[in-house]
């Protein structure tokens, strides 16, 4: 549990401090607004998750966990498009969201088998 915090906070920290790097231009604020506000609401929606009222909340909470984290390798695609210069740095961030959002998958189906199991 605490990896998977560390994690997420340590995937929008990266994400910040690769957008700090890029031009300041009306193009790469745009994306990279989107991706530190994306990037972070990982993190957030999985502390969120861990104080679940419910299975059904905690399911809900980690469905809004895997769309912020796909939304985030969108951005980090596109930035990669643009950014011909940060292309590794990004690569290893898009590889790090996709590793997320898979734990984050299995996590929500594993919930979902154990509570049917439950009924």
């Amino acid at each position: 549990m605490e990896n998977i915090k560390r994690r997420t906070q340590d995937f929008a920290v990266d994400c910040w401090k690769l957008c700090d790097k890029l031009p300041n231009t009306r193009g790469y604020n745009a994306y990279c607004n989107q991706l530190i506000k994306c990037s972070s609401s990982v993190g957030a929606n999985f502390r969120a998750s861990q104080r679940a009222k419910s299975t059904a909340d905690f399911i809900n909470k980690l469905k809004i966990v895997e769309e912020e984290a796909d939304e985030s390798m969108y951005f980090l695609e596109l930035l990669g498009k643009v950014s011909p210069k940060y292309r590794e740095e990004i690569k290893v961030l898009h590889k790090e969201a996709d590793e997320i959002l898979s734990i984050i998958v299995a996590s929500i189906n594993t919930t979902r088998k154990k509570r049917s199991r439950e009924r």
